[in-house]
């Protein structure tokens, strides 16, 4: 899957693609609703988000089953038929990398994993799909997938990375606490001659480069960061007001942003603003700091910016769903309403988001495809192990 492709996108979630726009309106039930009815029609992976929405958002899933039964409305066959082509896509993908690893020899190849740190809501969900697809898909020992907690410190990660390759491994997928690390963890794997697959947090242009230039044995997957960004932005010129609530004929935000270190975080800060500025509004920054993805740091933001800016602050901007799930806190405790005095997107997708965008408490949020994602990781490890030609960005 080429995850820099522009994607579908409507209010609800599709597969396989960069970012799906998840937004609050008169029509955001219906059209999740219609995503859930494709969902049900693809396989394994895609079938477990349908279970998600069917313990997080009530009547959603009988009312997909529903739509499935009587597609007879030709407006909304298109919808579904649209989903639907994109999940199975992602289903088509799937199984080409679990066909792809039936002619490999993998039972005994064993894979060593780091993920930045292990309470991240979403590297948790990610994490998980990725051990599962490895061992119940692509057909490793459970024994030989080993993932370990980087605790968010590169220090901590580099020494686990040091025990796999003392150890032998025969693949790396790697969660970098610091994507800077990426040239000295690339080095070290090289020098080893084993194989690393990057996910989540991609290194700079110039260490991709190198991969190619030094033929490394290196790859990223990942979603397209600036998609994402300009989505959030979209969602916002999508709204009533096109986000300037108080009609002083400029947009007033603040942004939580994850890591200002990381190039995911960089290109949704970049972006979404940019979206706004090319959607022809003006824009005011009244606040950036960094949350480091973390839900309280981002009510505390959110809660000091209310207390200083009060009114003026329009939009909050997240780099991710759980700084958005703590800045909704915040805001709710300042006593103001979402979508009515002020608007906050988020990223990821977060079962808890979708339950507060369907209840009118976020204004929207950005699908980061956790399943494909995880797969597509497996799948270029197990090209690695093939000996097969791997390009430095997937």
């Amino acid at each position: 899957i080429n995850w820099k492709k522009p994607g579908l996108f409507a209010a609800g979630v599709a597969f396989g693609t960069a970012g799906i726009k998840i937004l609050t309106s008169d029509d955001a039930k219906k059209l999740y609703t219609n995503c859930t009815a494709a969902v049900l029609r693809a396989k394994s992976c895609v079938m477990k988000t349908a279970t998600s929405v069917q313990e997080n958002a009530g009547d959603i899933l009988a009312e997909a089953k529903q739509i499935n039964e009587d597609r007879a409305a030709e407006a909304e066959a298109e919808v579904v038929d649209d989903y639907c082509e994109v999940a199975e896509e992602t289903e088509e993908a799937a199984e080409t990398a679990a066909n792809a690893a039936g002619t490999a020899d993998v039972a005994d190849k064993k894979v060593g994993i780091s993920i930045y740190k292990f309470d991240d809501n979403f590297m948790t969900l990610y994490r998980q799909e990725l051990q599962r697809y490895l061992t119940e898909d692509l057909g490793f020992k459970a024994e030989n997938v080993v993932i370990q907690d980087g605790k968010g410190d590169q220090a901590e990660q580099t020494n686990q990375i040091n025990n796999f390759i003392t150890q032998k491994y025969d693949v790396l997928i790697l969660n970098l606490v610091q994507a800077s690390s990426a040239p000295e963890i690339t080095d070290m794997c090289k020098e080893a001659g084993i194989p690393v697959v990057y996910i989540n947090r991609e290194p700079d242009e110039a260490e991709e480069q190198r991969w190619v230039d030094e033929k490394i044995n290196a790859t990223y997957v990942g979603c397209d960061a600036r998609q994402s960004g300009t989505y959030q932005g979209e969602e916002i010129l999508e709204t009533e007001t096109k986000g300037d609530i108080n009609g002083d004929g400029k947009v007033s935000y603040i942004m939580i942003q994850g890591d200002p270190e990381n190039v995911d975080a960089q290109y949704r800060t970049e972006f979404s603003v940019k979206a706004l500025t090319d959607g022809g509004m003006e824009v005011e920054e009244l606040l950036m700091q960094r949350g480091d993805w973390d839900q309280a740091k981002g009510q505390q933001i959110t809660q000091d910016a209310l207390t200083q800016f009060g009114e003026q602050v329009e939009v909050v901007f997240c780099n991710n769903d759980a700084m958005a799930l703590g800045a909704l806190q915040a805001i709710q405790a300042a006593g103001r309403t979402i979508n009515k005095d002020i608007y906050l997107v988020g990223v990821d997708a977060l079962t808890d988001a979708v339950q507060n965008i369907v209840d009118g408490n976020f204004t929207g949020t950005v699908f980061n495809d956790h399943f494909s994602q995880a797969q597509e990781a497996a799948a270029q490890a197990v090209n690695f192990l093939k000996g097969e030609e791997v390009e430095p960005v997937n």
